[in-house]
């Protein structure tokens, strides 16, 4: 975990234009770093705090390992899209992220529907009357997430909430 965001931007500009087979080499062993981390016991229930302050159980640090190697294949512009991900992934996403926003100080309350009838609930901080944000769950998912705008998404009772950086 990075000391705070600027450490992480820079570190991620410094590596960015290395050539690709020292990217891939160094996926491969953080990744195994990962696993051999994973694997030791450990104390699962126990509250870790993440990059912005935010804090959650231990027991799930391999699904956000999931959602960085996930996103940032997104991020890598190379075909594969937020609707290529896995559904299981995508709902999950859309779990945690509308409960991180949950009672934030500048997020309406707000209902996201996706056309399967799944909905996420979340903000509720701020005033204003409620909104309902309707999508397919990818395109929610980057509106959560901030990697879509959320012109692909509906919005009824009011304007879509700017959600504050991750």
């Amino acid at each position: 975990m990075y000391a705070n965001s600027e450490t992480r931007d820079a570190d991620i500009e410094r590596g960015a234009p290395r050539p690709l087979a020292e990217q891939v080499a160094d996926l491969r062993t953080s990744g195994a770093a990962f696993l051999t981390t994973a694997e030791a016991p450990a104390d699962w229930s126990r509250t870790v705090t993440m990059r912005n302050g935010v804090t959650d159980s231990a027991s799930r640090i391999p699904f956000r390992r999931w959602v960085e190697v996930e996103l940032h294949h997104v991020d890598l512009g190379v075909g594969y899209e937020l609707e290529d991900l896995p559904e299981e992934f995508v709902n999950r996403e859309n779990d945690f992220l509308a409960e991180r926003f949950a009672g934030h100080p500048d997020v309406v309350p707000t209902t996201a529907v996706a056309p399967d009838g799944r909905l996420w609930t979340t903000g509720g901080g701020a005033d204003g009357p409620p909104v309902t944000v309707r999508g397919e769950a990818a395109d929610l998912l980057g509106w959560l997430c901030g990697r879509r705008d959320g012109s692909g998404l509906t919005v009824e009772g009011g304007s879509l909430p700017a959600l504050p950086p991750l």
